[in-house]
């Protein structure tokens, strides 16, 4: 049976997309998005006037551009009022998503699951949200200029890929504020990161399809007060994230630290540690160490001045109760500081120092200087990526999360897979215990037939 990482390979492959424009397509109050959306062919651009729209939107169709329109400080608004999972999802390559205010969704904001060429510019996106903005398996990616807040997990987050820009963001009021995880090659710069329960965080996880994390560069970037307690939902991984921490840098390898300001996260500026230090679950192979940071010049004001709990007890056992900018655990190989005597640490003396004069500002981007391959999807493909973007946020496959388990539906749709994709489409209550499940009607007909016959023939644990 295939796996999820078996997609992976379909990177290297077909034709990159290209942006060529087309018609424009506009959309006036009451009309629906996803209906101009479904009209647009490849290279056209679906303009959105103010007004409030309630909907889910799909984009499955390469080189889409989807640009609100800002009038007199009036926006386009997507609102799922609570009740609907996903605002923005997109599959397609060299898809652009500009100008939108998206709220109140019970998922995500702005989710791109294996798209390539891809920007998310110029949005506001608020939840409360899982997450806000949510790009997954892609390649050559660009989020910048948005302003994004109130998510139940990371505000910003950069799951499993390669050559992302995170550029000129305000991430505030969440859980964390930017994540990458599992990501190679990115760029977190010049953005604004305040009030959230930690600040930016680099993350290479266990069980994930990808097990590296590497070469990641956050610079320039205002880190500041994120001590917000922890309000993420029980069970989840990031519950057990401790609060007031400026920076994290959780197993990843070759991350730099350059030219930010970190001031006033009451627990740490940066924490480096294993990728065990949250996630207790082994996996044999991923190396679970962070090497070859370089904690290079940066400003630290007033960090670590009331340390949560769980750091408390760790900086306690260290000797110190308060003021700390470093703290790091673990046995990670090649770390290194740029100005040791500038920053208060603890658990760096295994630390070398960082050769003079040692920079990143030669990297101008992350993203690679021409756009990269991209693949056309087989309906196999498309429902196994439609399945991670739609269906995860509310079912695991052998546990309740927000509805049943994936398992308890394949026995009930058992063989019929067309029933299963008209239910997708109009879902009715079938269990009292379980909230009723939003319509995903805005998938079409041939996509929700691909993503039930993905869940009763491919699925597995």
């Amino acid at each position: 049976m295939r796996k999820l990482a078996v997609g992976l390979a379909l990177w290297l492959t077909a034709d990159a997309s290209v942006n060529v424009w087309g018609a424009t397509l506009t959309v006036t109050h009451p009309q629906s998005i996803q209906a101009a959306i479904s009209r647009a062919q490849r290279g056209d651009t679906v303009r959105v006037l103010p007004g409030t729209y309630h909907e889910t939107i799909f984009i499955d169709k390469d080189d889409i551009r989807l640009q609100g329109v800002v009038d007199q400080g009036k926006w386009p608004i997507l609102d799922g009022e609570g009740k609907l999972n996903d605002g923005i999802l997109a599959s397609g390559h060299g898809v652009i998503i500009e100008g939108m205010w998206v709220r109140r969704f019970k998922g995500n904001g702005i989710m791109t699951q294996g798209s390539n060429n891809y920007q998310i510019i110029h949005n506001v996106v608020e939840g409360p949200c899982f997450y806000a903005i949510f790009p997954q398996f892609g390649r050559n990616g660009l989020v910048a200029h948005n302003i994004v807040s109130k998510s139940e997990d990371a505000a910003i987050y950069v799951g499993m890929s390669d050559g992302i820009d995170v550029l000129d963001n305000e991430a505030s009021h969440s859980i964390i504020g930017i994540e990458t995880e599992n990501t190679r090659d990115a760029l977190i710069q010049s953005n604004y990161v305040h009030d959230n329960v930690m600040g930016i965080a680099v993350t290479k996880l266990a069980g994930l399809p990808v097990k590296t994390a590497e070469r990641t560069i956050i610079r320039n970037n205002f880190i500041i007060a994120n001590n917000t307690a922890n309000f993420a939902p029980a069970g989840a991984i990031t519950a057990t994230a401790p609060a007031g921490v400026g920076i994290m840098i959780l197993g990843a390898d070759f991350t730099t630290v350059e030219g930010n300001l970190i001031r006033d996260n009451n627990s740490l500026g940066i924490l480096l540690s294993e990728t065990t230090f949250l996630i207790t679950t082994p996996d044999a192979q991923m190396n679970p160490l962070a090497s070859d940071a370089s904690i290079l010049r940066n400003v630290f004001l007033d960090n670590g001045s009331n340390p949560t709990d769980s750091l408390k007890d760790l900086l306690a056992a260290a000797g110190r109760s308060k003021g700390v900018d470093l703290f790091t655990t673990g046995k990670g190989r090649n770390n290194c500081i740029a100005d040791r005597s500038a920053i208060q640490s603890v658990g760096a003396t295994r630390f070398g120092d960082c050769a003079p004069g040692a920079t990143s500002t030669k990297v101008s981007t992350a993203r690679p200087p021409s756009p990269v391959t991209a693949p056309s999807y087989t309906a196999e493909q498309k429902g196994r990526l439609t399945y991670m973007a739609v269906c995860t946020g509310c079912h695991t496959y052998d546990s309740r999360l927000i509805g049943p388990p994936m398992v308890t539906v394949k026995a009930l749709y058992n063989g019929k897979p067309q029933a299963l994709a008209n239910w997708i489409a109009k879902p009715t209550r079938k269990r009292p215990d379980l909230p009723e499940m939003p319509p995903q009607n805005y998938l079409p007909p041939e996509v929700r037939l691909a993503v039930a016959n993905y869940i009763l023939n491919e699925l597995s644990h």
